[in-house]
């Protein structure tokens, strides 16, 4: 690692200070060259850190233009980027990064009958093909990060993805791209004749140099291309001059389709005019089962023989790691067996009975052939969801897999040969590995002979990069044996750059390099890349990037390697908490679009903060106080990322070291004080409730507390469950169940009692002896204000009451999740060394699945001619409860009452989150997640339409921002509970 000096350190801040005044000037979007953004947009998803000098989200293509052309005239490289998911470097460097994605998102247009879309560089491959949908088409490129990959990144590393089979890489969908070239003129590259190219060529520009001096480089170096580019179809590696090879009166000069996989080196796509195809109707799937991967390999073979749309590969590595996280339990329910290996083989066509067959003649094939043990048929979208879900997210659960700096990394994952070849190429890469002794995850796409394998490698030993290395050059050396590619879709970036010259030979690569002399004279347009690289091994995140962390003490058990500093660090920045149209995770980049308040975003900026020489310090800065202000603490990323980064927890101990230094601010310690304020106001009620209506009122409390006067408030309730339980007269039913006890949260409790009367009777008559745990506050409200100590106690006399008040076997249960998961996470987090919290922990269950026990058992009988027979139930599950042990048990009890239709919605977070929604700051942003998905789906609902939430925060979102009545499950089921 070389360290700069105090003189250049002092020069580049000089440089950077110029630059960003020229672009406040000159831009309409947003400059940021503070340390923590340049340290957010020094890493995306590869084993690279670079720290940039500043970044910008242009809003438009004017802005691009002119920060081109403002960092070119101080000699400043510029990096675009879209959502920073590249695998091997290429969206890293050290000068200017252009983030395209934030603003510049928009699709311009779709035409039906040409079959083409106008887009914006940001927009989102899954943004796309929602849009198209409704015409009956799709962008055929299928990437696994549809959800996040933009539509430019795909052009810069000319992506493929699993249908490349059918479809072919995004190089062959791309019309026209508008452009910015590297002196930050624009211009529009598209397919020109020979008239229209000399036309072009006559202009004084550096348009007109490219278009006058490219067409002779490729003449001349003709032979050299066609001898030199790898044969092999599927690529993505040096600057695709074999596209202009025979240019001519048949065949147009095209540099749209010339700058696809330049890596953003030549020029930035602002625009582009894309092909689009027929979505097809139907998709079936054959998922065969194989005792390990060189077996389903070798079934490839057959697949192809059978015209598949895609033939894809997952080994037991993946499936050991997807059984480990609650968001793929259900692959568990469908698979047979132990398989060592998984072939997915889809078909695709409009009609099912032509599908079945093609699913008919590859199982026979592979039985003929004796493939496999076991060949499962998904047919219906419900039949696919757990086996695709899991599918997709090959890539996050492999990451998912290491352990502090030792990492499964990309720099041999993108070899490709012909599938002929796949399964004698794939042993001897194995042969590779293990003479390194190197592990390494399989996965990928068969029918295109692309496998992703991923060694795992501890950068921050010498050995170990040294061993990379050897592997890289070992790899390199046997794909071209076999007439493969290096890179087949990610592109060469710093991992695999410096080996072009040897790849293409001398000659082709100075082609090369005159191409990039002559697109970008002064060097600017991310340089490194493709030509004139460094080594593979420089720049290294885990070796360069970080000095060690410094020691730091903490209220929180952070069971990885590297204490809290390595839970953040966990994050490998592969993207997923930037997906916007599924799962909850991220409610706050949903809304604003700004990377610094994803999931990555903040784990990157804690791992700024715990590596400064005094971490506590850090934790108290303001700046990284803004990154984590809007952090719902929804749990999301736990489930959903897959690296389980935590970031509730992260934030919640960053508050705590934050009020160390700063103090505890009053509107915390208010929220702190939840359950003796709603105890309060239950007692006072009705009177309790009038400050809540009063307008003068609510904005005395909005300038003082922080509290938004436009945010209902809870209804107090005089009878609270504490109250009626004590009071109620009428014999409990026997008991022959024993004991469950209910846990009276400090919500409910006051505010909505009838659902704990609700779920005590239904427990009654189920067999169970119900005692009523309510002399404490678990802590959850002291916990999202970071007052650790405070729930450190809270904890300690909830538990000791527990063991000394209740039955030691019995259930704990409850209605609000965040209280009742608080017992079984939080608490032994924050006390590890805790027998009573253990013990306490364990026995916490959902009353859902007390209740299905029951109803299955027969012990709970529910009326056929309910109210609820033929409604519509839609259920809207609390993120705690997604997060921390999923929704099943709830949608399995709405489905017991007879008659009903249930369905749950897939709406991400209400925006609510316990306090979050009621503070003045927050308020516009809790509307703004709610009404991105939850409120539109409930307001397409029919009026009729039945709603149910767990949470009592969603329960009152729902109320206030789509206007209607949630009901809690347990209620429900209580209305169609049969009459004695």
């Amino acid at each position: 690692m070389t360290v700069p000096t105090t003189d250049a350190s002092a020069a580049q801040q000089t440089l950077g200070s110029r630059l960003e005044r020229a672009l406040r000037a000159a831009l309409d979007g947003e400059v940021a060259f503070d340390d923590y953004t340049r340290h957010l947009f020094s890493r995306d998803a590869s084993m690279y850190s670079i720290t940039p000098l500043g970044v910008a989200f242009p809003r438009h293509d004017d802005d691009v233009a002119a920060a081109v052309q403002a960092a070119a005239g101080l000699g400043v490289p510029v990096v675009p980027r879209g959502a920073g998911t590249s695998l091997v470097g290429q969206t890293v460097g050290p000068g200017l990064v252009l983030d395209m994605s934030r603003h510049m998102n928009r699709i311009l247009e779709i035409d039906p009958v040409a079959r083409t879309a106008l887009v914006e560089a940001g927009v989102v491959q899954d943004q796309l093909n929602q849009a198209a949908a409704a015409h009956g088409l799709m962008f055929g490129p299928d990437t696994s990060t549809s959800n996040r990959a933009t539509i430019g990144g795909m052009i810069g590393n000319n992506s493929a993805g699993s249908g490349s089979l059918t479809y072919g890489m995004t190089i062959d969908h791309v019309r026209t791209l508008d452009v910015v070239l590297a002196d930050g003129s624009c211009t529009r590259f598209e397919p020109v004749d020979e008239a229209e190219r000399a036309r072009r060529a006559s202009a004084e520009t550096l348009e007109g140099r490219i278009y006058q001096a490219l067409p002779g480089l490729v003449t001349a170096n003709e032979h050299v291309i066609e001898a030199k580019m790898p044969a092999f179809w599927r690529r993505a590696c040096g600057y695709r001059l074999d596209r202009l090879v025979g240019f001519g009166p048949e065949k147009p000069f095209d540099l749209a389709k010339f700058v696809v996989g330049a890596e953003g080196t030549l020029v930035i796509a602002t625009r582009a005019l894309v092909d689009l195809v027929p979505k097809p109707r139907r998709t079936v799937y054959a998922v065969g089962h194989f005792t390990d991967t060189a077996s389903a390999i070798s079934a490839t073979t057959d697949a192809l023989s059978c015209d598949p749309h895609q033939v894809e590969l997952m080994d037991r590595t993946i499936l050991d790691l997807s059984r480990q996280k609650i968001e793929f339990a259900d692959l568990g329910n469908v698979l047979v067996g132990d398989p060592g290996a998984l072939l997915f083989v889809s078909f695709t066509g409009d009609d099912e009975a032509d599908l079945v067959a093609q699913l008919d003649r590859l199982d026979a094939r592979w039985q003929q052939s004796g493939h496999g043990y076991h060949t499962l048929r998904a047919v219906t979208a419900a039949e696919q969801q757990a086996l695709l879900k899991v599918r997709k997210s090959s890539l996050g659960l492999l990451m998912a897999a290491g352990e502090g700096t030792r990492r499964p990394l990309a720099f041999v994952e993108d070899t490709a040969v012909d599938p002929v070849h796949l399964a004698e190429y794939t042993k001897r890469f194995k042969e590779i590995l293990d003479e390194h002794r190197m592990e390494a995850g399989f996965y990928g796409h068969c029918s295109v002979g692309c496998l992703h394998i991923r060694p795992f490698v501890d950068l921050t030993d010498p050995d170990e990069v040294a061993k990379m290395r050897a592997v890289a050059e070992a790899v390199k050396d046997l794909v071209a044996e076999y007439g493969g590619v290096n890179s087949s879709e990610h592109g060469d970036g710093l991992a695999r750059s410096e080996f072009n010259r040897e790849i293409f030979g001398d000659e082709l690569y100075e082609a090369m390099r005159e191409v990039k002399r002559l697109f970008d004279p002064g060097g600017v347009m991310n340089p490194g890349k493709i030509v004139d690289a460094p080594s593979m091994t420089e720049n290294l995140r885990d070796r360069d990037a970080l000095p060690p962390a410094p020691p730091l003490r903490t209220a929180l058990e952070f069971e990885v390697v590297g204490g809290m500093r390595g839970a953040a660090d966990r994050c490998m920045n592969i993207g997923a908490c930037r997906k916007s149209t599924a799962g909850v995770m991220c409610p706050s980049y949903i809304a604003t679009k700004n990377e610094e308040h994803s999931t990555r975003g903040r784990a990157n900026a804690l791992v700024k903060a715990l590596s400064e020489p005094d971490p506590h310090a850090a934790l108290g800065g303001e700046r990284l106080h803004e990154i984590l202000d809007l952090c719902l603490m929804c749990k999301a990323c736990k489930s959903e990322c897959p690296m389980s980064v935590d970031m509730a927890s992260l934030k919640a101990e960053t508050l705590a070291h934050h009020h160390e230094i700063h103090g505890t601010p009053l509107r915390s310690r208010v929220f702190s004080s939840i359950r003796a304020l709603n105890r309060l106001g239950s007692a006072t009620a009705p009177l309790s409730n009038l400050p809540g209506r009063i307008p003068l009122l609510r904005r005395i409390l909005d300038r003082t507390l922080g509290i938004a006067a436009a945010r209902p408030l809870p209804t107090f309730q005089r009878v609270s469950l504490l109250r009626w339980f004590r009071r109620r007269t009428s014999t409990p039913p026997a008991a022959p169940q024993g004991a469950v006890t209910w846990l009276a949260d400090s919500f409910t409790t006051f505010t909505e009692p009838h659902i704990g009367r609700a779920g005590i009777e239904l427990l009654e008559r189920s067999g169970w002896r119900v005692d009523l745990a309510g002399g404490g506050c678990c802590g959850r409200s002291s916990m999202s204000k970071g007052m650790l100590d405070d729930v450190k106690k809270k904890a300690t006399a909830l538990v000791t009451s527990l063991e000394r008040d209740t039955a030691p076997d019995s259930p704990i249960v409850g209605c609000e999740p965040s209280c009742v998961l608080m017992l079984r996470e939080e608490h032994k987090a924050l006390l590890p060394d805790s027998s009573a919290v253990r013990a306490v922990a364990e026995r916490v269950k959902q009353v859902e699945e007390l209740l299905v026990e029951a109803i299955d058992a027969g012990r709970l009988g529910l009326r056929a001619d309910s109210w609820l027979a033929g409604r519509r139930i839609v259920f809207h599950g609390h993120c705690h409860q997604k997060a921390e042990v999923g929704t099943a048990a709830t949608v399995a009890l709405l489905r017991r009452i007879p008659g009903a239709e249930v369905v749950e919605i897939d709406a991400g977070c209400c925006g609510m989150a316990g306090s979050f929604g009621f503070e003045s700051e927050h308020y516009e942003t809790s509307m703004t997640v709610g009404g991105d998905r939850l409120f539109p789906a409930l307001a397409a609902e029919p009026e009729d339409t039945v709603v149910a939430a767990t949470g009592v925060s969603c329960r009152q979102q729902i109320f206030h921002g789509a206007g209607r009545t949630a009901w809690h499950p347990v209620e429900l089921v209580r209305e169609a509970l049969t009459v004695d």
